[in-house]
């Protein structure tokens, strides 16, 4: 009777702890606050404004620009009008930090692989090697689907400019940068549907990513 006792306690236990954690999962990746802030220069210092806030009509967007993709199509600002998208910044031939951020960055297309309001956008900073034809071998051998996830190419000022002075993706806050310096940096930036800056994450950290999720569902909220 005792033993039948502890076991059934035993299998109480168990039973609350398995939906507990099953509930903590599901919070950490659908739970967030109501609204995300906004940013404007390299330090990411937040900015908490309301979406109808007249300082947003000047506050910092990402700018146009014009850029080539692994299907030879062009892509520009207006390829995410009204979209939501991640933008990050790779090399093909990188066996560093890149793979795992394209493997980081596959999660997201998996996640979102229905929703035609979410985009991706990877930069190659090699562009001068990495041409239409090798992107789309890249895309091929990466399960990257084309419609959902752009890897462009293109002038390299261009993707320098924008990388540094628009999405402010490197880390090396405080230094001064030429156009003859290396862009690598693992960050993912996270870009509402009116191309400003609304989150910064660690590309190879696999709960930023899920982070990131999150908050890519706070602003489909908004929208909704």
């Amino acid at each position: 009777m005792k033993l039948y006792k502890i076991n059934s306690i035993f299998s109480c236990l168990l039973f609350f702890t398995i939906v507990g954690c099953k509930e903590t999962k599901t919070q950490e990746k659908t739970s967030r606050v109501d609204a995300l802030p906004y940013y404007a220069e390299a330090t990411f210092t937040p900015n908490w404004l309301d979406g109808d806030d007249e300082n947003l009509k000047s506050f910092h967007t990402i700018p146009s620009f014009n850029l080539t993709n692994q299907l030879g199509e062009t892509v520009s600002e207006k390829t995410f009008e009204n979209k939501i998208y991640v933008a990050d910044f790779f090399f093909t031939t990188c066996s560093g930090i890149c793979p795992k951020m394209t493997a980081n960055m596959k999660v997201l297309q998996d996640e979102f692989l229905d929703d035609d309001e979410i985009l991706l956008l990877s930069h190659s900073v090699t562009p001068e090697t990495d041409s239409v034809p090798t992107l789309k071998q890249y895309a091929e051998n990466k399960g990257i689907i084309n419609s959902k996830w752009h890897l462009v190419t293109g002038d390299r000022k261009q993707i320098y400019d924008l990388g540094r002075q628009s999405y402010f993706a490197e880390d090396d806050l405080g230094l001064d940068k030429t156009d003859e310096d290396f862009l690598h940096t693992e960050n993912f930036v996270l870009i509402d549907q009116n191309r400003h800056i609304r989150g910064i994450y660690n590309g190879l950290n696999k709960t930023a990513v899920q982070q990131l999720i999150a908050d890519v569902k706070t602003l489909q909220r908004k929208i909704d």
